[in-house]
């Protein structure tokens, strides 16, 4: 009985946090988006060299986009120049440094472990963009004609500052609805692992004592993350049993990056040899990001 009664509290304090925080930090980024000029943004990207880069990754950790809104960018992205590489970059950057993961790490696993994880995807976004670029992997797009729909939302200079306010809140709470029920869904597994799943068991395979744990987390979390929010709750609930910082980041990063819907979407793109290309090195990158993390927890 108290197993259960932990079990839901647990539920409803995980839940709670969690709305808090991505309805928050879902309004602020939709307020700073509605200030970033859209057409200036287009110009830094097609930007040649490390800065185009740099700014991907930057826009990137900027859009909470899915992989139903990260496809048509990336397609605009090719459609009006923007150099291979900062495509690359973007397409790494978008999913990894989602708002939302990086505001829950934040709040939720403290600021080292937050800026640790930004500054290593962030990083890894440019070095593998830059790396495709003079590989010459542009070679493996597919010859697609695209014009992408007018989405640039122009700011209307003399809008009140609390009329954006409410109107980023209101884009909020609709990206609130519909990551909804995979939230209660990560969250509710996040709870049984907490409350029924022995201690023993997590530290047994999943501890920093068992270095295979980073891998198989990586790939675990590809079929399980359908959506990245449900990650966070179930990282911290196989955190608190024992499980290592390093396999629970490895598990954000292989589920956010190498999500099966995005993956698919990037197919109709892309040639095979590409996707792969693409999947290996954001496996490299939860790989080399989980061990990492447990370098610095033991060594600290």
């Amino acid at each position: 009985m108290e197993t259960l009664k932990s079990t839901f509290f647990y539920f409803f304090t995980m839940f709670f946090e969690l709305t808090i925080l991505f309805l928050a930090i879902s309004t602020l980024v939709a307020l700073i988006l509605m200030y970033l000029p859209k057409e200036k943004t287009r110009l830094w990207m097609t930007r040649k060299g490390i800065i185009g880069n740099i700014i991907a990754a930057i826009i990137g950790a900027l859009t909470p986009f899915c992989a139903c809104s990260t496809i048509p960018m990336t397609l605009g992205f090719l459609e009006i120049g923007v150099p291979f590489g900062s495509v690359i970059t973007f397409i790494i950057a978008s999913p990894l440094l989602n708002p939302i993961i990086i505001g829950m790490l934040f709040s939720l696993m403290g600021w080292k472990v937050g800026l640790i994880y930004f500054t290593v995807v962030f990083l890894s976004a440019i070095f593998f963009g830059i790396l495709f670029e003079k590989l010459n992997f542009s070679r493996y797009i597919k010859i697609i004609r695209f014009k992408p729909k007018n989405t640039s939302n122009v700011l209307i200079q003399n809008e009140p500052f609390f009329l954006k306010l409410k109107k980023s809140f209101l884009k909020a709470f609709e990206d609130y609805k519909s990551v909804f029920k995979f939230l209660v869904i990560g969250v509710a597994l996040g709870s049984i692992i907490y409350g029924f799943i022995p201690e023993e068991f997590i530290l047994k395979y999943a501890g920093t004592e068992n270095w295979f744990a980073v891998p198989i987390s990586a790939i675990i979390g590809v079929p399980l993350l359908v959506r990245v929010e449900s990650a966070i709750a179930i990282g911290l609930a196989l955190m608190q049993k024992g499980m290592s910082v390093g396999a629970v980041i490895a598990f954000i990063i292989g589920g956010a990056g190498m999500a099966i819907p995005e993956m698919s979407l990037l197919a109709g793109i892309f040639k095979k040899k590409l996707v792969i290309a693409i999947i290996l090195i954001i496996f490299m990158t939860a790989t080399f990001a989980g061990f990492f993390f447990n370098f610095i927890s033991i060594n600290l």
